[in-house]
């Protein structure tokens, strides 16, 4: 049943692997690799709105950021969520997984990881604001285009 829940966009390799080979592609979009979080009460979801001065402005989407170097995507998305939101998140199973190419050129790899737990008060540090949203209310924000599968499918109930 697991299964069902993970699409993988013909994900073969390790995310380490494909973050050093990279940069020795000669073509195609610049790719990013990123982990994010699917922050959970009962049933709503931590929704993030990107400022007007950034790329992609006020648009919403899920709190996390870059994989850096050396890191894993759970270690990753715990200093992302302390840098971004001043938690100390229990990084949980990853749901889901996508590649995005956007039209502009860029690509983005996302691996979503729910967060059920986390210890501190939550603290808008980089977005416009923080909401929290019922999964059936989803599809009422404009999300980046990366999220917007996901969005159809955590509003359906096929995730979480």
């Amino acid at each position: 049943m697991q299964n069902v829940h993970r699409f993988w966009c013909g994900y073969t390799k390790s995310v380490e692997d494909l973050q050093q080979n990279s940069g020795s592609r000669t073509h195609g979009p610049a790719l990013r690799f990123v982990a994010a979080a699917l922050i959970v009460r009962g049933d709503e979801v931590l929704i993030c709105q990107r400022r007007a001065d950034q790329p992609m402005a006020l648009q919403w989407e899920f709190p996390g950021g870059k994989i850096e170097a050396g890191e894993t995507a759970e270690q990753a998305l715990a200093r992302e969520l302390n840098e971004e939101l001043g938690i100390q998140a229990k990084i949980g199973p990853k749901v889901t997984h996508i590649r995005h190419n956007y039209r502009h050129g860029g690509a983005v790899d996302i691996q979503f990881f729910a967060v059920r737990e986390f210890s501190g008060e939550l603290e808008n540090r980089i977005f416009t604001q923080l909401r929290w949203s019922r999964l059936e209310d989803l599809p009422d924000y404009d999300f980046l285009a990366a999220d917007r599968g996901l969005i159809r499918d955590l509003a359906s109930g096929k995730l979480l």
